[in-house]
């Protein structure tokens, strides 16, 4: 329990403190523990370096703010998230979207990419035991408007052998297949990440037909290659259609995790 609770403060004062050039000592010293017992444990849980957590966690909010008014100027972005230039920032944003700041806002729709990591979740089945839990309540408003709606979910197969090529590689995957759910979804629908390679479309329709067709378009795309370094990796993914919710049962907001990884296992 013990680290359960500083890895909890961790990402809370992470999250406090995004808009500064914040360093793994300083979240350390304010958690009252070394910086390599914070790091070893921080990557054994959440199987990602406390460094680059924390600028995945600036990136996201970057392409938020980006997606969200077009007409903040770049550089005001940077200073947001803790930058002091264009080009420091543009080289990190680069690093995790694949493309430049002024790229982005033209030709990508915002997803939740990275989204908050919150406490490890400690009940359920032995599948959950293993996952990393993701802050989503922003959503959750909308989770209650929408539901009688449906949810796509997704997990990329045999990403580990992706990553095993790179960590770049790996991120590229990751893109890739929510470039594929954006591509897929419509206007209204939301795609966001529920895990390290899973992910869900929270459609804005009842219509099962509407969801059953968002999976066709899905399917049809695996085996289709990425491009890394001049090698094409192809990347298919697993999928499933599930309500949460239904007319005799509201599903509480801490079992939502549960029933969209469920789902997930039953597409394998």
């Amino acid at each position: 329990m013990k680290n359960i609770e500083l890895l909890v403060s961790a990402l809370e004062y992470i999250e406090a403190h995004l808009n500064e050039d914040l360093q793994t000592k300083e979240v350390a010293d304010a958690c009252f523990c070394s910086k390599s017992t914070l790091e070893k444990l921080f990557r054994h849980v959440n199987h990602i370096s406390l460094h680059d957590y924390l600028i995945r966690r600036r990136m996201t909010k970057a392409a938020r703010m980006l997606s969200e008014d077009p007409q903040i100027g770049i550089l005001e972005v940077a200073l947001t998230v803790g930058y002091s230039s264009n080009e420091a920032f543009t080289r990190v944003f680069k690093q995790v979207w694949n493309c430049k700041p002024s790229e982005f806002r033209k030709a990508r729709r915002y997803s939740e990419l990275y989204p908050k990591l919150t406490r490890p979740l400690q009940n359920g089945d032995d599948y959950m035991k293993t996952r990393n839990s993701m802050d989503i309540s922003e959503l959750y408003d909308l989770f209650k408007e929408r539901r009688n709606c449906y949810f796509v979910c997704c997990d990329i197969k045999n990403l580990l052998p992706i990553n095993e090529i790179s960590r770049k590689a790996g991120d590229l995957a990751i893109l890739e297949a929510m470039d594929r759910m954006n591509r897929a979804a419509g206007e209204e629908d939301v795609v966001f990440r529920i895990g390290g390679d899973e992910f869900a479309i929270l459609t804005a329709n009842e219509d099962i037909a509407y969801a059953q067709q968002m999976e066709k378009q899905l399917v049809e795309q695996n085996e289709k290659c990425f491009s890394y370094e001049g090698r094409e990796i192809p990347l298919s993914l697993h999928t499933g259609i599930v309500r949460v919710d239904t007319p005799e049962t509201k599903v509480p907001y801490d079992e939502l995790f549960v029933k969209l990884h469920a789902c997930i296992r039953e597409s394998k």
